[in-house]
């Protein structure tokens, strides 16, 4: 990926300050958001049930059409629970006279011992022998490439921490894809919230599922500046690296579930890369969404 050198890329105190914003630890989790939201919604919430229904009456339009869409939906979703019902014998038609002839199941055939047995499927996909739904073969872990660590990236320079920063990101969108931690192991200090939270969700996803197109782009290098063990707590010899991208978490299967979240979203990362040991090594870690910035 190009980027602009670093001469082009001046730090300033406004980027320095960015940092140090989204690299202190959140407190404000989420259940406080959420009783901040509801303390907040029943302050404002009108008195009396005449100016509630008012209320709930003057909507902007997008509101009523979304209301409209919850009725839709029920209304179809018990039609089909009746449809499937009569088709099931659990019930009969509204406005049928039952009979005995009506009240007895009919026999099914047995299966024809020479005729092959389908494969039971899922939602298009196939179910495997472990309950979990079949990965699609053109979408196969071994698809993906191992990422690589450039040369660049090997040298005590910021240059080398930005790349490796980068690389970082490779290692962990490749764990994603195929469930192989270890090369966003290599490259993260064990210990460290950001690399133990996502080792730990990688596997807790593979152990019933997959993942397939996970990916990050980088968008933009924010900064690139040297991190004082005095002023921001971290090991000698550390680089602070923020970047501005996007994320992508393609298509995941949770047992027979497919979860599709193949779309783009902004965020931003920051790093902490330490020379240790003759290499880079990621000492702290984050990624802001929106909501968080």
């Amino acid at each position: 990926m190009m980027v602009p050198p670093l001469s082009e890329r001046p730090v300033t105190e406004e980027d320095e300050e960015q940092f140090r914003r989204e690299s202190m630890p959140r407190t404000y989790t989420l259940r406080q958001r959420w009783a901040d939201y509801r303390a907040e919604a029943k302050a404002n919430r009108p008195k009396g049930v005449k100016a509630r229904v008012r209320a709930w009456l003057h909507v902007e339009p997008f509101y009523w059409g979304m209301r409209v869409t919850y009725v839709v939906l029920v209304v179809g979703a018990a039609f089909a629970v009746y449809i499937n019902g009569v088709a099931n014998g659990w019930w009969h038609a509204w406005g049928d006279k039952p009979t005995v002839a009506a009240t007895t199941p009919a026999a099914r055939p047995a299966p024809s011992a020479s005729s092959p047995t389908e494969a039971a499927m899922s939602g298009g996909y196939q179910i495997g022998p472990d309950g979990v739904l079949v990965r699609p073969a053109e979408h196969a872990a071994s698809t993906y490439t191992k990422p690589e660590l450039p040369e660049e990236a090997k040298e005590n320079t910021e240059r080398g921490a930005e790349l490796a920063a980068e690389y970082l990101l490779d290692t962990l969108t490749y764990a994603w894809n195929t469930g192989d931690t270890q090369p966003f192991e290599d490259i993260t200090q064990p210990g460290e919230k950001f690399r133990e939270g996502h080792i730990k969700n990688v596997n807790a996803l593979y152990a019933n599922g997959w993942m397939y197109g996970n990916k990050t782009t980088v968008t933009n290098i924010v900064s690139v500046l040297p991190a004082s063990e005095k002023e921001w707590g971290v090991e000698p010899n550390t680089i602070a690296v923020v970047f501005d991208g996007t994320t992508n978490n393609g298509i995941a299967c949770v047992g027979q579930k497919i979860i599709d979240k193949n779309s783009d979203e902004p965020v931003t990362y920051a790093f902490f890369m330490t020379w240790k040991n003759g290499g880079w090594i990621s000492t702290g870690g984050s990624v802001l969404n929106n909501e968080q910035k």
